[in-house]
Parts: structure tokens; C-alpha cells; sequence
């Protein structure tokens, strides 16, 4: 049964494949999670009609109920509003840094991959230094000399990122610049703009894309971890790291604090994951 079920996989179109691989439940469960994050962070009224920043010292580190879903804080503030509001800083960094990341990486890659051998061999030079430093390490250092805040935050992981798009970026454009329609376009006098806009750099997207849609869950982490340290939005902002940093305090009698803020990170996290790591699976599945 086993080989059979092999062998019609293995003959199936690549769109039945492809549907397969949509309607898996993680699949659907991921989709699920990042639908809801986009609603949270564009539309928080919709979710919630609670003010984030609004205190009550008389409902401090309450549990959840049905007035609190998710408790209280030490300050009387809504888990659940927190959290919900908390989603639009979150995925900011996590998306800002991503575009920032991918964009100088796309520039730098193509100047890698198609500036000669000089120009290659000084900016590969570089980002071999770079990638030598942990993302979130350099991210620090940019932050050192920036200084905290989001906006801030935001460049240093993006900045951080930056390495590994170029790479990947390189990789991709020196394969495709020794394609035949490439050197076609050559023979019919096709300048080097031409070339690079309408056919290197659209052959560069596809990785690039799955890249960053797994790199953006690693931003969002890393965006978390420098709230957490103090060096993000600052208090009362309603950030999935600064809210641990705040509970931090409260764990072992109102663990609600920390839990849910931590579980909301988790979540958007392995949703982004799953389906980046989907996408690179279906262009494989594609390209046979």
C-alpha cells in the first residue's frame, strides 16, 4: 500500500500536489494564526473594546475570567488588551526588519553577483565578518550605537539580517546570469539595467520571499528579546517583550502575565515557520 500510495504521489499534477500541501491541517492552522495576528494588529477593536494603558490597582494580578481573559497586571491592565494591541509593535519590528533585511540584501547581492570579481571578493569579505556574529549579537551593536526605541529596533535587526539575503541573493544571480535567455538578451544588445530588472532579479525572488517569510519569525523574536531587555518600545507600550519584562516579577503568582504574551510570540512564530518552510516545499515539489 505504501509503495502504491509512493507512486501516485509521485504522479500526481504538481497543482494536485500543491493542494495537498495547502489544506494540511498545520498548513490551515498557521494560516489561521497569521490571519488573526493581521486583524489584531490592523483591527484590535474588532477583538477587543478594552484600552490597553487603562489601570485599575483594585483588579491588580486577578486571574482570567470571563471579565479578564487572560487576568490582570500588577497595575489592574487587561492581559487579553495588551496582548491583542500589543500585536501591531510586534509585527512591526518583525515585518520592518524583514523588508530592511531583504532589501539591503538584495542590493548588496546583486552588486556581489554581478560586479565582478573585485566587487564580489570585497562585499563577500564583509558579510563573512558579519554572519560571524550571532543576528541578535550584531543587533545589540547596532542598537549600542543607535541608541533604544522602536524605530531603532527595528533597523538593528533589519541591519542584522542583512547578511544573509545578500548571500542568498549572490547565490541566486550567479546562476542566473550563466542562464541562456540571459545570454540572449546580451546578444540582442539588452543593457545591463534591462537584464537585472526584468530578468535576473525577478529569477531571485522566490527563495528571497521564502527567506524572509521564515526570517520574519526570527525577527519578531528578536524584536521581543531587545523589549525584554529594555531597549525597545518603552513601558507602558503594550509589546509582547516588554510585558514579560513587566511580569517577570509576578511569575510564581500570576503566571498569566508572563504565559500569554509568551505564548502569543510562540504562536505568530512557528505560524511564519511553517509557512515559509511550506512555501520552499512547494517550489521544490514545483521544480521537479
Amino acid at each position: 500500500m505504501s509503495a502504491t500510495a509512493d507512486v501516485l504521489a509521485g504522479s500526481a499534477s504538481p497543482g494536485q500536489r500543491a493542494t495537498r500541501l495547502r489544506l494540511r491541517p498545520g498548513v490551515v492552522l498557521a494560516v489561521l494564526v497569521v490571519a488573526t495576528a493581521a486583524l489584531a494588529a490592523l483591527w484590535p477593536q474588532l477583538l477587543t473594546d478594552r484600552s490597553p494603558d487603562a489601570t485599575a490597582p483594585a483588579q491588580a494580578l486577578q486571574p482570567p475570567d470571563g471579565e479578564h481573559l487572560f487576568g490582570t497586571d500588577q497595575l489592574g491592565r487587561d492581559v487579553y488588551a495588551r496582548v491583542v494591541h500589543g500585536t501591531w509593535l510586534s509585527l512591526e519590528i518583525g515585518v520592518g526588519a524583514t523588508a530592511i533585511g531583504a532589501l539591503g540584501g538584495t542590493v548588496l547581492g546583486l552588486a556581489a553577483g554581478l560586479g565582478g570579481r573585485v566587487v564580489d571578493a570585497l562585499l563577500m569579505r564583509v558579510t563573512d565578518v558579519l554572519t560571524a556574529f550571532p543576528e541578535l549579537l550584531l543587533a545589540l551593536l547596532v542598537i549600542t550605537v543607535t541608541g533604544p526605541g522602536t524605530a531603532n529596533v527595528l533597523v538593528s535587526i533589519g541591519v542584522a539580517a542583512v547578511p544573509g539575503y545578500a548571500r542568498l541573493v549572490r547565490a541566486r544571480a550567479l546562476v542566473v546570469r550563466r542562464a541562456e535567455y540571459i545570454e540572449a538578451g546580451v546578444a540582442l544588445g539588452l543593457s545591463r539595467p534591462v537584464l537585472v530588472l526584468r530578468h535576473i532579479l525577478p529569477n531571485t525572488l522566490g527563495p528571497l520571499l521564502v527567506l524572509a517569510s521564515i526570517g520574519t519569525g526570527t525577527a519578531v523574536v528578536s524584536g521581543a528579546a531587545l523589549g525584554y531587555l529594555g531597549l525597545g518600545p518603552r513601558p507602558p507600550a503594550a509589546e509582547w517583550g516588554v510585558m514579560l519584562a513587566d511580569g517577570q516579577d509576578f511569575v510564581q503568582t500570576a503566571w498569566w502575565t508572563t504565559v500569554f504574551p509568551g505564548l502569543a510570540i510562540a504562536a505568530i512564530v512557528l505560524a511564519v515557520t511553517v509557512l515559509g518552510r511550506r512555501l520552499r516545499a512547494r517550489g521544490a515539489e514545483v521544480g521537479r
